[in-house]
């Protein structure tokens, strides 16, 4: 006879064990299944498989022999023994699950293959986003009544990656593929057909290994080197576009995550180029912060260029609604919220959803 599983183990106590024993255990369940954050939920269900049988008093027990005697003798005897010792799974001391890792399938565990989609950057709609300023100059020379912007207007942002090669000639290096888009709509604008004002197209390649190192109880999680194009599809006085190769490094220290990327421009060439200064506001890299908090996720992604002393701040909070869907909150203050407004200096503040998948 095979060795008793894990899961023929815990339905064995399930059913032997009396209901005062099992009942914490399903409550429990049912909290983690309301949970709407995805790694909530995920640590919720890793604290319950590691805490809940020792709190118990029932343990799983692993195989002992071929035959599976004494596993299942063993995972009975344990449940008996749990009415003598009953209580309630505790999670507020469960340790913290990482996002990095299954997000860049950074162990052996969290491999999914090649060609599966997994979340980038942010994915949200703001159903209203109001600025203080708008920047209809670039628009003179194109329209010939210009373009009268509204102050709010709606934004969205959809990213993605996959990932196109795993550990690379025998090494821990993945290569991935990104994609992020994020537009802005004039939706409220119908005296002027409610036009898309700017729309910005961001194609990337990325290779990351992971590090898996603790320093100082900051967890660094993974090193990636990437080459990223950005640009808004436009000609004439509209294009906006440049091409960078950067390094990043992405870690964790408790609930907080921090990236930290440094870029180098590639095309600065003065021919053809419709935005040569760009670096002078986009700065010359960036930092994001992030903190989560029950489901509620915190984040702030900052960038400066310190000899011009120009940059900008990003400030924004999820809280969950249900499932993947989030409520968001976000706030920008600084240069470059678009291609089209790279040297134009403006603060807006957004509301709508933000989804994770």
């Amino acid at each position: 006879m095979a060795a008793l599983s894990p899961s023929l183990a815990f339905s064995q106590i399930a059913t032997d064990a009396p209901a005062s024993v099992t009942a914490p255990v399903e409550q429990t369940l049912e909290r983690c299944a309301l949970l709407g954050d995805p790694t909530g939920r995920l640590a919720c269900y890793d604290a319950l498989a590691r805490r809940a049988p020792a709190a118990d008093g029932v343990v799983v027990a692993p195989a002992v022999d071929g035959n599976g005697s004494n596993a299942g003798n063993s995972a009975v005897a344990q449940a008996t023994a749990a009415t003598k010792q009953p209580a309630t799974p505790a999670l507020a001391d469960a340790p913290q699950v990482s996002r990095m890792v299954p997000q860049w399938e950074l162990d052996q565990g969290s491999k999914r293959g090649v060609f599966n989609f997994r979340p980038h950057r942010d994915t949200y709609l703001l159903l209203a986003n109001y600025s203080n300023s708008t920047n209809d100059t670039p628009f003179e020379e194109v329209t010939p009544a210009g373009l009268k912007s509204k102050h709010v207007e709606l934004m969205y942002q959809l990213s993605f990656k996959m990932k196109m090669l795993e550990t690379i000639a025998g090494s821990p290096v993945d290569l991935w593929f990104g994609y992020t888009q994020q537009s802005f709509w004039q939706a409220y604008n119908r005296s002027a057909s409610s036009p898309f004002r700017e729309t910005n197209y961001q194609p990337e390649i990325m290779a990351v290994m992971p590090i898996g190192k603790r320093l100082g109880g900051f967890d660094f999680r993974y090193a990636g080197l990437g080459v990223v194009h950005q640009s808004n599809g436009q000609t004439s006085t509209l294009s906006r576009s440049w091409n960078r190769v950067y390094g990043e490094l992405g870690g964790e220290y408790g609930k907080f995550g921090v990236t930290a990327r440094v870029w180098k421009r590639l095309d600065n060439d003065k021919s053809d180029n419709d935005n040569l200064d760009i670096t002078d506001f986009m700065g010359h890299g960036d930092v994001r912060v992030t903190y989560r908090d029950d489901g509620t996720e915190y984040s702030m992604t900052a960038r400066r260029n310190f000899h011009t002393k120009h940059g900008a701040v990003q400030v924004g909070v999820a809280m969950p609604v249900r499932d993947n869907l989030k409520g968001y909150l976000q706030f920008f203050s600084g240069y470059g919220q678009s291609l089209i407004d790279y040297n134009y200096s403006q603060v807006s503040l957004g509301g709508g959803f933000l989804v994770e998948f």
